[in-house]
């Protein structure tokens, strides 16, 4: 069984690097296994590294003074996720980032981007595509925060995330939504009775 697939398959299809030089970019990235709710970063730490979901579901979240947790970002199979903030200036980092089930993580490091670019000219233009639609998601994400409805948000969640509704429970649910456990039941019975169904 090929190593790795889900991370060759990204960098030959979405950032078009040449398949017979794919196993290259193996000197860049590291692999790692988390068991489930091993932290990958903590508040006050420096990220200095991006991780490429090869398995499993990661989660990052933010802790205010009260003790609440808010989550800013799931990453499923296939997804990047990082402290963007920390890794590019520096800076402790204000979050964390957990497995959410047992996962497969590959560590890419901090210039790991750089090089590929370097390296394969042709894909600096798909890596910013994919920073550009970086920043329109959080846009999109402050933009519903602040403006749309909670059956709005729910709705742009199952968009965003279609098939990790089975897999977390429905507290973290409420958490991205920015809502609570019961309002999230409520806009969840109003969809059952419009005979939406999000399984």
């Amino acid at each position: 069984m090929e190593e790795h697939l889900n991370i060759n398959n990204y960098l030959s299809e979405v950032l078009e690097i040449p398949k017979e030089a794919i196993s290259n970019c193996s000197n860049h990235f590291s692999t790692k296994k988390l068991a489930k709710n091993e932290l990958l970063l903590r508040e006050g730490e420096v990220c200095n590294q991006t991780f490429f979901v090869e398995k499993g579901l990661l989660r990052m979240y933010s802790i205010d003074r009260n003790g609440k947790e808010h989550i800013i970002q799931f990453a499923p199979e296939n997804w990047l996720i990082s402290d963007r903030s920390s890794l590019y200036f520096n800076e402790k980092s204000k979050y964390y980032i957990e497995a959410v089930e047992e996962s497969e993580v590959l560590l890419l490091k901090n210039d790991f981007f750089t090089i590929i670019n370097q390296t394969f000219p042709n894909t600096a233009e798909n890596n910013d595509l994919l920073l550009q639609k970086h920043i329109r998601n959080l846009q999109n994400r402050v933009n519903s925060l602040l403006a749309e409805t909670a059956e709005e948000r729910y709705m742009d969640f199952i968009k965003m995330y279609p098939d990790i509704l089975l897999r977390v429970p429905q507290w973290m649910v409420a958490s991205y939504l920015g809502i609570t456990p019961e309002s999230l039941s409520r806009v969840r019975k109003e969809l059952a009775r419009k005979n939406f169904r999000t399984s």
